[in-house]
């Protein structure tokens, strides 16, 4: 039986859907924020030295990064589904955006994260200083990296109806928590319909409502 580690409120309900578009069983062994600080608890160091999630236990092997579980849990069961066939042009496709989610996507909007938040946690003496330099670093360097890439995809998705092509994949799972990420704090708007639509049609499918029926928001 596949185990998720799921942290509430993160990248591991990515994993869930994944499991029920695949029609695989499943348990979910949830696992609470801290409500101050709003991370990770300890034990989930028992599960993966780093603490971090998602995590899968499966057959006796311990799998980290959504990237690769998404990898390894469609070339072990998927049985030809939500993958394109080795050597075409969406096969690079799918291989793209699964990196392109976490390694080019995620840090400039993890960036917006960090300075939004970083006046609250400086000394009311300082904090005016530190929401100035906070509030430059996001709008001169951030919101317009972010704004590249919300343009970028946008034009992506005009040219298919799903990231690696005509067909939904893992890869369209993989790009789901960024852009939902986007849309929350990233600045991402009606300004891109194709990407708006995107959330909307993925958060239409029967999977993705079963996934959070089980893991929660």
């Amino acid at each position: 039986m596949i185990t998720v580690h799921h942290l509430e409120q993160s990248r591991s309900h990515r994993i869930a859907w994944l499991l029920e578009e695949l029609d695989l069983p499943y348990e979910i062994k949830t696992y609470k924020r801290d409500p101050a600080t709003m991370l990770a608890p300890p034990q989930l160091r028992a599960v993966h030295p780093l603490g971090k999630s998602p995590v899968i236990t499966d057959d006796g092997q311990v799998l980290a990064e959504s990237g690769a579980i998404i990898e390894y849990l469609i070339d072990r069961y998927g049985q030809g589904r939500l993958k394109p066939l080795a050597g075409t042009p969406e096969y690079l496709r799918y291989i793209y955006w699964l990196h392109y989610a976490e390694g080019s996507l995620m840090p400039p909007l993890l960036l917006k994260l960090v300075f939004d938040r970083l006046p609250l946690g400086t000394p009311l003496p300082m904090r005016p200083l530190v929401r100035m330099i906070s509030h430059r670093v996001t709008s001169r360097f951030v919101l317009p990296q972010l704004g590249l890439h919300f343009d970028y995809m946008e034009g992506e998705l005009k040219k298919t109806e799903w990231f690696a092509g005509g067909l939904f994949s893992g890869a369209d799972i993989q790009m789901s928590y960024p852009l939902e990420a986007a849309r929350a704090r990233g600045g991402l708007d009606a300004k891109h319909p194709k990407l708006i639509d995107f959330l909307a049609r993925i958060k239409a499918r029967a999977a993705y409502q079963r996934a959070r029926e089980r893991g929660g928001a």
